[in-house]
């Protein structure tokens, strides 16, 4: 399974060893769109930057989306149930990524704004992250899960690692992820390591801005490059619409070590916009 994904190639229909999801990233210039029919599958469609209206099958949103990038501000979001029509227009421009989702049950289209986003600092010291919770377990969707992430510069994230393919809830559940980058400037990077415990998979891949890291399986730390931000978006599917995951044992023990937040996050709040 080819685990790092380039951009140009992102866009996954299907994406091989996946039941679930998939995945694409698109970018409209002022004036532009995009349309197309959900299908069997339910979509996240997360603005990254810029504006755009909608129009469905299922209801219209017009001016959707406030920041500028991802480093600028909070996220809006459309969730689109399964055999829905849509068409994407932009004045502006805007920066769009389309998480798909293999879905049977309808559930009610909805516009997610930043008001509805629940944010948590996560971890400790030079692990402390942001995480901007879009879809979260409670949403009245069929599987479809979204986060989007802050690392700072020289910081970790998804740390201690930890994995989520086995169902034994309600400690773990077995879910499919996607991890898609971006870096607050072009040359950065982040490191991103995937292993299992008996280790038939362990890599160590070199991220840079607008690529796409598969996850089937095993733990998957990341650390940002210091110097640059690392901003990552979540989709997760699979046994549970449940989050649950369990750290690998070797490195629980770091929890303890961690007594304060790394005063640079959160890295974006809700005022930056303004």
């Amino acid at each position: 399974m080819q685990l790092l994904v380039r951009p140009g190639n992102e866009s996954q229909p299907r994406i091989s060893g996946f039941e679930f999801l998939s995945f694409s990233a698109s970018q409209l210039k002022p004036g532009e769109g995009t349309d197309g029919e959900t299908g069997e599958r339910e979509l996240g469609l997360v603005l990254l930057g810029g504006k755009c209206s909608a129009a469905s099958s299922r209801g219209e949103w017009k001016d959707i989306g406030r920041r500028p990038n991802v480093f600028s501000g909070m996220p809006y979001a459309l969730y689109l149930p399964v055999s829905t029509r849509y068409s994407i227009t932009t004045e502006t421009g805007c920066d769009l990524a389309f998480c798909w989702c293999r879905a049977e049950d309808s559930y009610p289209p909805r516009l997610i704004t930043p008001a509805d986003i629940e944010v948590e600092i996560r971890g400790g010291g030079n692990a402390t992250r942001q995480i901007n919770k879009i879809i979260r377990p409670e949403f009245p969707a069929h599987r479809l899960l979204v986060v989007e992430v802050y690392t700072p510069s020289g910081n970790w994230s998804s740390y201690p690692p930890h994995k989520h393919d086995t169902h034994t809830p309600p400690g773990e559940v077995d879910l499919e992820e996607i991890y898609y980058y971006r870096i607050d400037r072009p040359e950065g990077y982040a490191i991103q390591k995937l292993y299992t415990p008996d280790r038939h998979l362990d890599e160590m891949l070199t991220v840079k801005d607008g690529e796409m890291v598969l996850v089937p399986e095993g733990y998957h730390p990341v650390v940002a490059a210091h110097g640059y931000n690392v901003y990552y978006l979540n989709a997760l599917a699979g046994s549970a619409r449940s989050m649950a995951a369990s750290d690998d044992p070797d490195y629980v023990w770091v929890r303890g070590t961690w007594r304060d937040k790394d005063p640079r996050v959160p890295v974006v709040t809700m005022e930056m916009e303004h």
